[in-house]
């Protein structure tokens, strides 16, 4: 009853967010009017953060400001105290809110709760639950001071190998707009804001400050930009953050076609636009491309744009404008309205919730005779490093700082089974000792250095025989761990390593010659390889990276407490070299052209010219007959379900078409399911992927024998494609498919319409046209 209160109480509210938007706008250019011109610098250049004892460089230095508020936030806007404007605050990150969980003189604790990844999320397919999760961070934003949490995260997972995948939600820019939306919609709820992040085409870590990411107007505008399109129309998020990379050779900060041609005039967005964090390299072209506030602020930032506007080459109307839009930012904030925020959110309830929705986004990937779940065997042998000291998330600014970390063993354990006590003596030691010789670095050495994890301990046949005669089964973990400022690789991260499939080997050899079943646990933020090892074993649980209450969510998974329904958002491919980017991925560098760039590290110029074009993730594997591993939309159940009835409400297409389709669980358990909606478009004028993800839900709890009727809707925006020479998305004349399926591989019903003529649905400005010939796929 709580959250459909809530629910009611989110749908009454967002009619008046436009209203709310334009009233303070007015206000705000009311007090920009009275403004110094240094006053108005100040607000537009932001303030530094703190990492530890280091102080990053702020935008108004000696001003007797602070953003100790907060600390371990990411920054803060300046105060016009004369004003009646303060301070607020913005903070890291997609996974949760990032801030120092203790504080000089103050003996209390701050820890934030670990939600799990963007990733996991995503594979739960589930709105509802996704804007729970977003209500209850967004109460910790609230309760500790924070005015801005800086996610979600929405770039499309390009390629398996980009580091920040676990803090993104999909390769399908559909499932990254309605997951983002139900997000925003969640912590916006509380009266904080977001910033979507990070605008856009921020696909790689490799050479992210100085890369260029060369797209086609189509791929842009169908994949690239359509989740941040969604979210902006649909959720209405405070603020938007521009990303590092260039796009079409303009620094995205510094793209006017990006930032006002295409955010604010062609989606209407309304709020504030900053940069990420030492974003970009003009800070007078960042003003005028409409990134309103440049973080976490320079003093070479100021003097830039007082230059340029004393010697007249910023014209001080577009000062007042970026001005304007921060004001009307502050005004809708906590720290404008005096909230007076608790430091104490509850914490013990939201972790319960992080573990209904991390075992709700697991993916079932492989359950050979009925291994899982497990019901008879109570003695577990538990191998592999990280079963023993778990992935709650990713690293980089998308880490959290939790107060713990539930380990597999320990959520094992605390389901009841019993736990091999001599290997959890073995693990425990061997990573007591690695730990004790790799000290805990700080965040800045971490990101500039990051302590590799542990290699797999290999243990002798004897002891792995042993287990084998005294366990009822066996448990094995390969861990993964990946984030911000350096790409994966292929070698011992996206394929196992050498001791990890000698691990699967020899426990899969010694388990199976006594009949007894074995388990892998995958514990990672992005794609790994799959198909070499996965016939060794009886089943593989994807588990992501489940936040705090981690071993527990497993554990709820593994025990049949709960049935998995997650399904994969991302597809897996067989091999690395299947995957389509990965020929361009991460692209040229121009390495006689470096300079020395943040922090003194090596800056190269480089880009990335994306050649696949719309063809990014399933529509390549399905419209080229790639088989993947694992397909996008795949997951499997304890139970079965059966799709029939569906119906169209028309057999012609004239403004919107309604879908409807009954699901029934005709298995033994209950259980939930997502159904997937596919539409093939007639290919008259355009090549086009051989079909794509254009609706989805998810069941209610489904008890054995019971029937729900789904219901999808289609308008003319989902049938169109993005026609480059018209520069408006047009949707073609003649007959479609649509496709609903359990996978995008996995179809259970068809049917078909017709639409008689093309309807250009929506015109648009042409901009960020590639200044290069982009030898794009094509069927």
């Amino acid at each position: 009853m709580k959250y459909l209160m809530q629910s009611i109480a989110l749908l009454l509210f967002f009619p008046f967010v436009n209203n709310a938007q334009e009233n303070n706008y007015t206000k705000a250019k009311e007090l920009v009017s009275k403004m110094t011109l240094d006053e108005k610098i100040n607000l537009v250049v932001g303030m530094g953060m703190k990492m530890g004892a280091m102080n990053m460089p702020g935008g108004a230095p000696n001003v007797g400001q602070t953003m100790d508020k907060v600390p371990g936030a990411a920054g803060t806007t300046f105060a016009l105290p004369q004003l009646g404007l303060p301070t607020t605050v913005v903070a890291d990150g997609p996974a949760g809110l990032r801030i120092e969980p203790k504080r000089v003189n103050d003996a209390n604790t701050y820890y934030a709760t670990a939600w799990p990844v963007a990733t996991l999320l995503a594979s739960t397919w589930d709105v509802k639950l996704v804007e729970q999760v977003g209500k209850a961070m967004g109460n910790e934003v609230k309760e500790y001071g924070v005015d801005v949490i800086l996610g979600p995260g929405m770039n499309i997972m390009r390629n398996p190998l980009g580091a920040r995948n676990f803090e993104y939600y999909s390769e399908d820019p559909l499932v990254t707009g309605k997951i983002a939306t139900a997000m925003v919609n969640g912590i916006q709820w509380n009266g904080v804001g977001t910033s979507v992040k990070h605008f856009a085409v921020n696909n790689q870590e490799t050479n992210r400050n100085s890369v260029d990411a060369i797209v086609s107007e189509r791929a842009l505008r169908e994949i690239y930009l359509r989740g941040f399109e969604l979210v902006v129309k649909e959720a209405k998020p405070w603020t938007v953050m521009s990303s590092y990379n260039l796009l079409n050779g303009t620094y995205t900060s510094q793209s006017y076609d990006l930032l006002t041609t295409v955010l604010r005039k062609d989606w209407g967005f309304k709020g504030m636009v900053m940069t990420d964090w030492f974003g970009g390299k003009d800070a007078v072209a960042q003003m005028k491309a409409g990134n309103d506030l440049l973080m976490p602020g320079t003093p070479q930032k100021r003097k830039a744009i007082t230059d340029a506007i004393n010697n007249k080459t910023l014209d001080v109307k577009v000062l007042d404008e970026n001005a304007t839009r921060i004001v009307a930012y502050i005004l809708e904030t906590p720290a404008f309205k005096k909230y007076a925020f608790s430091n104490k959110p509850d914490l013990k309830q939201h972790a319960v919730l992080a573990r209904e929705a991390a075992a709700n986004g697991m993916v079932l990937l492989k359950n050979n005779n009925t291994a899982l779940p497990i019901i008879a065997a109570k003695n577990i042998a538990a191998f592999g490093n990280t079963s023993y000291d778990f992935i709650s998330g990713g690293t980089g600014s998308g880490d959290v700082n939790e107060e713990y970390t539930i380990s597999l063993v320990e959520g094992l354990q605390n389901a009841g089974y019993t736990v091999d006590a001599e290997l959890k003596t073995i693990y425990s030691a061997y990573l007591y000792d690695y730990k004790a010789k790799h000290p805990k670095k700080s965040f800045i050495e971490e990101f500039v250095n990051p302590t590799p994890n542990a290699s797999e301990l290999l243990l002798n046949n004897a002891i792995i025989s042993s287990k084998a005669a005294s366990s009822d089964m066996a448990v094995i973990t390969i861990g993964r761990n990946a984030g911000e400022g350096k790409d994966r690789v292929v070698l011992n991260d996206f394929n196992l390593s050498k001791a990890e499939q000698q691990l699967i080997d020899e426990v899969s050899t010694a388990f199976h010659a006594k009949g007894k079943k074995v388990v892998v646990i995958i514990n990672a933020g992005g794609v790994i390889e799959v198909a070499s090892w996965r016939d060794k074993v009886d089943a593989v649980l994807l588990a992501w990276q489940p936040g705090l209450e981690a071993g527990n969510a497993v554990a709820d998974v593994l025990s049949g407490k709960v049935n998995p329904s997650g399904k994969l958002a991302v597809t897996f491919p067989v091999k690395y070299e299947d995957e389509i980017t990965a020929k361009n991925f991460p692209g040229k560098e121009f390495k006689e052209k470096a300079v020395t760039g943040f922090m003194g590290q090596k800056e190269i110029p480089a880009e990335v010219t994306h050649e696949e074009g719309v063809y990014v993730g399933y529509r390549y594997y399905n419209t080229f007959n790639v088989k993947p591993a694992y397909e996008f939309g795949y997951g499997l159940s304890y139970t079965n379900f059966d799709y029939k009835n569906v119906k169209l409400s028309s057999s012609t297409f004239k403004g919107k078409l309604v879908i409807t389709l009954e699901v029934t669980n005709t298995g033994t358990v209950a259980g939930k399911e997502v159904v997937q909606l596919y539409i093939a478009a007639p290919t008259n004028k355009l090549d086009k992927p051989n079909e794509e993800l254009k609706a989805f839900a998810k069941t209610d709890l489904l008890q054995p024998g019971q029937t729900q009727t789904l219901q999808f809707v289609i308008d003319a925006k989902l049938l169109a494609s993005f026609h480059t020479a018209a520069s408006a998305w047009v949707a073609d004349a003649g007959t479609y498919t649509v496709k609903l399926g359990t996978s995008s591989l996995a179809i259970k019903q068809t049917a078909t319409f017709t639409l008689a003529k093309e309807i250009l649905v929506e015109k648009v400005n042409k901009v960020l046209v590639p200044t290069v010939t982009i030898n794009e796929l094509k069927k």
